[in-house]
């Protein structure tokens, strides 16, 4: 039982970078629950909180960045009860103008069970310098 559900929580997160990647606002409407107890906090911004507020920050995202690769390393993922959390390092090549950026960012992704999905709840990303 919990194998299978640590193998769902995995195909979840990898739904999210997918969504992040593809920069496609309706993937990622379907990663997310749509409460008003989410919560996003992306590098160097301020606290996002409810669905329609943290949907506007991907929104901005995406509609500033040309292209995004992720490449993910350090990946654990714990499973208790209807909850789920996975922490790891994303390696991110980034494009908003003519050149490519590099960036290092250790992630949290909080997930909940609803149904039968796992969906995101909160989504917390921290530059990792040097």
């Amino acid at each position: 039982m919990l194998e299978q559900r640590i193998d769902e929580v995995t195909k979840a997160n990898q739904a999210f970078y997918e969504a992040f990647g593809s920069l496609d606002i309706a993937k990622m409407d379907r990663v997310w629950a749509h409460q008003e107890y989410v919560t996003c906090i992306h590098p160097g911004w301020t606290l996002r909180s409810d669905w329609p507020e943290v949907r506007d920050s991907w929104v901005l995202i995406f509609n500033n960045t040309f292209s995004m690769q992720f490449e993910l390393s350090e990946v654990m993922i714990q499973v208790a009860g209807d909850m789920a959390w996975v922490i790891c390092v994303e390696s991110i090549t980034s494009q908003q103008s003519d050149e490519p950026q590099e960036a290092k960012v250790l992630a949290t992704n909080l997930f909940e069970r609803i149904g039968d999905e796992w969906l995101m709840i909160h989504h917390h990303g921290s530059a990792v310098m040097g």
